[in-house]
């Protein structure tokens, strides 16, 4: 029997499709509003997997824009009443369901204090989507599935179509055009191998970099409430200030390698853990040839962790289930945490 979870991360390219061809135009009509404001800086708010995305859409922001960019620590808003001056930035919070009370307040606040305020949401009648003055939906459609697969994909493809819009970045664009086929082939992609190496492990490493290490994040999420394997993410520039003690003969590594500058050095980490007997994964384009896993690639590089989270999806709902675990049921989850 099919598990929601593959059936809704299956549903990924027509929704990135159907977002385009809803939203495309009130995009546009944000990203001239943000080039004529010009904002100093952007703060995401968000959690788990949405935050995640928000850490992408950070990335984005500071490699194609210039602008610094911050994840709100939103408990010092919700808990600790701090006085931010948030006068001249935007503030962009993330989120399925719109209605934990901790990304809500925030967005509220930053508005009163005369930031500018989105909403990137899958459910456009939430607490959120009244809270933001613009709010973009992420037309995921309806997830039940606990473990959020469409909606983390269309988080992050808003993130990418924002900043393509503010940067009026036509290359982006246009790739975002061609996306829903490259995230079929990633969906497609024969990970197996995966399957059987992680299937009776009880902790992992998940590596990424630069852009990838918000996939990183995603993946070691996914594991730890999908299949119940303790993992953790870590930046491969980071593997070698305390990590590395715990490597040890076996040790499974899953190492994204997309294309781009942080390849070399997350290439070259998998070949010194496997010369330290860890059971390395590395998911790299069909062009590395010492690649474990294959990871299709998008029409721009900047694209490819969207591809690269799309191939990991439908390999850690088939884990879960080789493990012996439900994947729409994860242990002691609900699809909504209303945290504050």
């Amino acid at each position: 029997m099919t598990s929601c979870m593959r059936k809704e991360m299956l549903e990924a390219p027509a929704a990135i499709a159907r977002q385009a061809d809803r939203q495309n135009a009130r995009f546009a009509e944000l990203g001239a509003r943000m080039r004529h404001t010009d904002p100093h800086a952007l703060i995401t708010v968000a959690r788990g997997s949405s935050d995640h995305a928000s850490a992408y859409l950070a990335y984005l922001t500071m490699l194609r824009l210039g602008r610094l960019s911050v994840s709100l620590p939103m408990s010092l808003v919700t808990l600790y009443d701090a006085p931010l001056e948030i006068q001249g930035t935007v503030a962009v919070a993330v989120s399925q369901s719109g209605r934990s009370p901790d990304v809500v307040e925030p967005i509220k606040r930053f508005r009163a204090g005369h930031a500018q305020t989105v909403a990137l949401v899958n459910d456009a009648n939430s607490p959120l989507a009244q809270a933001a003055e613009w709010t973009l939906p992420l037309e995921a459609g309806p997830e039940y599935a606990v473990a959020a697969t469409k909606s983390y994909i269309t988080s992050l493809v808003a993130g990418a179509r924002l900043v393509a819009n503010w940067a009026d970045d036509a290359t982006l664009l246009q790739g975002l055009d061609a996306l829903p086929q490259a995230v079929e082939r990633g969906l497609r992609a024969d990970w197996s191998l995966a399957v059987e190496t992680l299937k009776n492990v009880d902790r992992i490493m998940v590596v990424g970099r630069g852009l990838t290490l918000p996939v990183a994040m995603e993946a070691a999420l996914k594991c730890k409430e999908a299949t119940a394997i303790q993992a953790e993410a870590f930046s491969g520039a980071e593997i070698k200030h305390g990590p590395m003690a715990l490597i040890d003969e076996g040790y499974p590594l899953l190492i994204f390698a997309t294309r781009g500058p942080a390849q070399a050095s997350l290439l070259k980490l998998a070949e010194e853990m496997r010369g330290r007997g860890a059971k390395v994964l590395l998911a790299a384009p069909n062009d590395v040839n010492e690649r474990d896993l294959t990871l299709p690639v998008a029409p721009v590089p900047e694209l490819d962790p969207i591809v690269a989270v799309s191939a990991f999806y439908p390999m850690v709902e088939e884990l879960a289930r080789a493990r012996g675990f439900d994947p729409d049921q994860p242990k002691h989850l609900n699809k909504v945490t209303m945290t504050r």
